[in-house]
């Protein structure tokens, strides 16, 4: 067998590198027109960064994992062809803001009726508005010269910073497709590559809608729960309640259970807030608008609540920031990845600088071109926005340190050094509750956190 995944970024990497690794009998071939995100991969210079992917990728690359630019070589041969392209929120036009924008997954669906030379199997990857299919089918059906396509639905579930255990033991596997003889051999067929690792009771199939509309709202619910427990922080700071305390007594009920209950300054990443969005413009367009306006307000909570951190910030100092040193630790979304895509130190950054702070951000693993660009604009300049290389740098002569990102390492810092180095009173803003707020007081610190 010879499988093909069209996308190498943050999906087909590296569920493309696990897939070669449990079926070593299957070539696998990754494609991408971005030559210089393929020559990464091959160099062992990962483009993204996941605990563990390094490893995975060097067991299977050159064995029977590669990475090219030959998308239609990778079309030909390969019997199973995985679409794992970007499918950002529109920008323009009908559904501007909400809308999926499908301009890439028509390119591949043309891209592979153009070069098929036989019957295929077409894996939908990325995250996708129902019915999607649909458009991928017509698109193939048109330009088929005789051969039969399957489209089947494969969303996935990866959280960033555990992609790979995710990968080796997921929670389930969800396979869609149409419910006739091609579609359920196709699915068999699918079914059978994932039961090289995954247990077979974890394999679920559906119809191809389920499959689809699954994806979308398992993000809608995850995020629902963060935004419900961010909404409670606010009235746990204006009572005196904990909002930890009231997390861990609701999570203790076995049908609300703790997952996924942890207040914070908001989420992030490529997936809630875009997904949320499409689910709201699909009700819309099927004429459910009190469906969309209830999932529009986690959305709206959870930017409620960033705008919420940093006034607190602007507050707290004296109601003013003009000119001061403020410290951003951390800038990707979350934890052990370098995705910065709607993180909520952009939103924390831009409020500061607007409040004419000059702004020193600090994280691990996102480069600081990267930081300024997501903040000001590719090739803009902001003189109070600046990169240090490690949180003691940024913390020195500061007025505050707001921890945005739960890196480990935060949790870890001589904070005494921070406290001795920074202008008094010292300020520090927990967004993540990482740490000691009582140790840190102790210390001198004007410290607090999310709901408390």
């Amino acid at each position: 067998m010879k499988i093909c995944c069209i996308g190498a970024g943050y999906v087909g990497g590296p569920t493309m590198a696990m897939i070669a690794h449990q079926a070593p009998d299957i070539e696998v071939e990754v494609v991408d027109m971005n030559a210089a995100r393929i020559a990464a991969w091959n160099a062992g210079t990962l483009p993204i960064y996941e605990p563990g992917l390094d490893e995975l990728v060097r067991r299977s690359l050159g064995r029977n994992l590669r990475f090219s630019t030959d998308v239609a070589g990778a079309i030909r041969s390969a019997d199973i062809i995985f679409v794992a392209v970007n499918t950002p929120t529109k920008t323009y036009g009908v559904g501007a803001g909400r809308a999926a924008d499908l301009r890439f997954i028509e390119s591949v669906a043309r891209t592979i009726a153009e070069h098929a030379q036989g019957p295929k199997i077409i894996v939908e990857k990325s995250t996708i508005p129902v019915k999607t299919a649909e458009t991928i089918k017509d698109i193939l059906a048109a330009n088929a010269r005789g051969f039969t396509f399957e489209v089947l639905s494969n969303p996935e579930f990866l959280a960033e910073g555990t992609a790979v255990a995710d990968l080796e033991a997921p929670d389930r596997v969800l396979i869609g497709g149409e419910r006739t003889p091609g579609g359920e051999a196709a699915m068999r067929k699918l079914v059978d590559v994932y039961a090289r690792w995954v247990p077979r009771d974890r394999i679920i199939t559906t119809n191809l809608w389920s499959s689809e509309l699954s994806k979308l709202v398992a993000n809608a619910f995850l995020a629902q729960r963060i935004s419900s427990i961010n909404s409670i922080s606010a009235l746990c700071e204006a009572t005196g309640a904990d909002v930890d305390e009231v997390a861990h007594a609701i999570g203790r009920d076995s049908r609300i259970g703790p997952k996924f209950l942890r207040a914070s300054v908001g989420f992030g990443g490529s997936c809630f807030q875009k997904d949320i969005l499409n689910l709201v413009y699909l009700c819309e367009h099927f004429g459910l608008p009190e469906v969309g306006a209830y999932w529009e307000s986690v959305v709206r909570i959870n930017d409620w609540q960033k705008r919420r951190f940093a006034s607190r910030i602007v507050r707290s100092l004296f109601n003013t920031v003009a000119e001061k040193r403020i410290a951003v630790l951390g800038f990707a979304f979350k934890k052990d990845t370098n995705d910065t895509r709607e993180s909520a130190a952009i939103a924390v950054c831009r409020d500061l600088l607007a409040e004419q702070a000059r702004v020193v951000v600090y994280d691990p693993k996102v480069p600081a071109g990267e930081i300024l660009a997501d903040v000001v604009g590719k090739g803009r300049e902001e003189p109070r926005l600046t990169v240090a290389k490690s949180a003691y740098e940024a913390a020195a002569g500061a007025h505050a340190v707001a921890i945005v990102t739960e890196w480990d390492e935060f949790r870890t810092l001589d904070y005494a050094r921070i406290f001795a180095s920074m202008q008094q009173p010292a300020f520090l803003f927990d967004g993540r509750n990482i740490t000691d707020l009582p140790r840190l007081r102790a210390l001198g610190f004007r410290a607090s956190g999310i709901g408390k």
